[in-house]
C-alpha cells in the first residue's frame, strides 16, 4: 500500500510530465522529488518512470501502480467510513422490499429525507408479489417489507404494523361479455372467463393467486398496472384495488360489476425483524408509522393516468 505522499508523487508526475512542475505542485525541491521517485522504484524493484523522453512519464508499471493505489486508497477511505458508520449504530446497507401494490414513486420523499441524515447507509429497494414479500423477510433478502398482504407468518422476532386496508372491485372492460350479464355475477358465470392475476414471486412455493375460481383459466402478468390494462382491453376479468382505478371507472374504461361472492378487503403490513434493528431501520419504521404517509401509500396513484 502506498502512503499519501507516494500516491501524490505518482499523480503529480503523471499529470505534469515534468520533475520540476511536479516538485512545484508538491511544494518540494526537485532533488527531493527525484530521490523519492528512486526510492519508490527501489521499493518495488521496478522501473516506474520513463526518463528517456523530453517529458517525464510513468511506465506501464508506474501507470498500473498509480491506478491501483488510487483505487485501494479510495477503498480504504470508504472502509474506514463504513466501520465508523456501523460503530455508530447505522447499518452498512438496508434492504427494503415493497409489495408490488405500492408505487415506488411514493417512497421518493422518504428516500430524500433519509439522505438528509447523511448516514452513509446504502439502500437497496426491490419489490415482490404476495408470498414473495414475506419470503424475502424470512430468508434475509429484506430487512424491511412495506405493503405485505395476508396475515403475518410465524417468524422469530417478527415485528409488524398495519399500514391500512385495500378495497377490491370486480372491474372489467365495458366490451367484455360479462359487462352485459345480469348482476350479481355468480361463481359459474365468472369461472367461464379467463382471470387476470399478478404472478406471485415466491421462490419456495408454487405461489398463490386470489380471486381465481377452481378450473378457471388464468393469465399471469407482471404488475397491478399491467393487470388493469389487460382487463381494460377485455383480455380477462378480475379484482382491482378500488383506490387505484378511480380514474378508469370514472372514464368508463372499466366498469364495476356486483358479484355474489365479494372479495374481502386486504390489510397491508409494514414488517421487520426486531433482532436486527439498526438506526436506519428504526428511522424507516418511524417514518412509515406516520398515519399521513401510510394513507398516501395505501391510496396511491391511479394505475393508469
Amino acid at each position: 500500500m502506498l502512503s499519501e505522499d507516494e500516491l501524490a508523487l505518482l499523480e503529480a508526475i503523471r499529470d505534469s510530465g515534468s520533475l520540476t512542475r511536479a516538485a512545484v505542485r508538491l511544494g518540494k525541491a526537485p532533488s527531493t522529488v527525484s530521490h523519492a521517485a528512486r526510492q519508490l522504484e527501489a521499493r518495488f524493484d521496478a522501473l516506474l518512470f520513463d526518463r528517456r523522453r523530453y517529458r517525464l512519464q510513468l511506465t506501464p508499471a508506474g501507470q498500473l501502480l498509480a491506478q491501483e493505489a488510487a483505487r485501494l486508497s479510495f477503498d480504504v477511505a470508504r472502509l474506514t467510513q463504513r466501520v465508523k458508520q456501523v460503530a455508530g449504530g447505522w447499518e452498512d446497507r438496508l434492504l427494503i422490499v415493497t409489495d408490488e401494490l405500492l408505487e415506488f414513486e411514493l417512497l421518493m420523499p422518504v428516500i430524500r429525507a433519509f439522505d438528509a441524515q447523511q448516514s452513509g447507509v446504502a439502500l437497496r429497494i426491490t419489490h415482490e408479489v404476495l408470498g414473495g414479500t414475506w419470503e424475502a423477510l424470512r430468508e434475509g433478502r429484506a430487512d424491511l417489507v412495506i405493503g405485505a398482504t395476508n396475515e403475518p407468518p410465524v417468524m422469530p422476532n417478527l415485528r409488524w404494523h398495519e399500514l391500512g386496508v385495500i378495497d377490491w372491485v370486480f372491474a372489467i372492460s365495458p366490451r367484455h361479455p360479462l359487462a352485459k350479464s345480469s348482476e350479481p355475477l355468480t361463481r359459474d358465470m365468472i369461472a367461464a372467463h379467463r382471470a387476470v392475476v399478478v404472478a406471485d414471486t415466491s421462490r419456495r412455493s408454487e405461489g398463490r393467486v386470489y380471486g381465481v375460481l377452481g378450473g378457471q383459466a388464468t393469465l399471469a402478468v407482471p404488475s397491478m398496472r399491467a393487470k388493469a390494462l389487460t382487463q381494460r382491453d377485455g383480455l380477462g376479468v378480475g379484482w382491482l384495488p378500488r383506490q387505484r382505478i378511480g380514474a378508469m371507472l370514472k372514464s368508463g374504461e372499466l366498469v364495476e360489476r356486483r358479484v355474489a361472492d365479494p372479495r374481502e378487503p386486504n390489510t397491508l403490513y409494514l414488517a421487520w425483524r426486531g433482532d436486527q434493528a439498526g438506526r436506519a431501520l428504526k428511522w424507516w419504521v418511524e417514518q412509515l408509522h406516520q398515519p399521513r404517509l401510510a394513507k398516501r401509500l395505501i391510496q396511491g396513484k391511479n394505475l393508469v393516468e
